[in-house]
């Protein structure tokens, strides 16, 4: 695995109390009176300050992210994730249970797009418009020093990285395994299918495809430490 960077990212305050989006803010307020013990508020980034990847997904899930307060972390989505994440040196575990488990990244770091659970998964344009300064800011620190890998996972997620470094999005097509050099920057973005359920039952991702992304990274990261 490469070793972790000598510059330590400087990353923003985290968004735990934003309510800038009425109807999220709105539907997790009702979220959060049907079941009391849920997590409801807007999900911050997990894994290690100094990671050499950047991980982007959509949103957090119901039952996943919003219920434990870590991305990917109790719902369908993250079994294969930190799977995989373990597999290539990413992760302690090969589970994510609980906020509360000693599970530990590795020159990995994980986000989202929209920091808030939207209904029926769904964000509105301007809802991710209006979260992607989150983003902007934490991959700008991200990106402190060379060397970076981000990855995108689904179209939502890819767009909303090309919006916080400002780049034109019909110059970066979505498609799965692609990998784009980012200017300006010795980083570069790597695109995979979301690893949702839907996805992975439908096998228009498999276990397969979604470890060579991660052979692909890997192997570029050490190539560039």
């Amino acid at each position: 695995m490469p070793a972790h960077s000598t510059i330590k990212a400087n990353y923003p305050p985290e968004p735990s109390d934003c309510r800038q989006c009425e109807r999220l803010a709105t539907f997790l307020d009702s979220v959060k009176t049907q079941y009391p013990d849920y997590h409801a508020r807007p999900v911050d980034a997990f894994g290690d300050p100094d990671a050499k990847l950047l991980i982007v997904g959509l949103a957090p899930g119901m039952h996943g992210a919003n219920r434990t307060g870590r991305p990917f972390t109790g719902d369908y989505a993250g079994i294969l994730l930190y799977q995989t994440l373990h597999k290539f040196g990413f992760a302690s575990h090969a589970e994510s249970v609980s906020h509360h488990d000693d599970l530990r990244l590795m020159n990995c770091r994980i986000t989202n797009a929209v920091k808030c659970l939207p209904p029926q998964n769904k964000p509105n344009p301007d809802e991710i418009r209006q979260c992607n300064h989150y983003l902007q800011t934490e991959i700008r620190s991200f990106l402190q020093s060379d060397g970076k890998a981000i990855l995108a996972l689904g179209t939502i997620a890819h767009q909303a990285v090309l919006r916080g470094l400002g780049l034109r999005l019909k110059d970066y097509a979505f498609t799965h395994g692609a990998i784009y050099p980012l200017p300006d920057h010795a980083a570069r973005l790597y695109d995979s299918y979301h690893c949702s359920r839907y996805n992975t039952q439908t096998k228009r991702l498999t276990a397969a495809m979604f470890e060579q992304i991660f052979a692909t990274i890997a192997a570029d990261l050490l190539n560039n430490q």
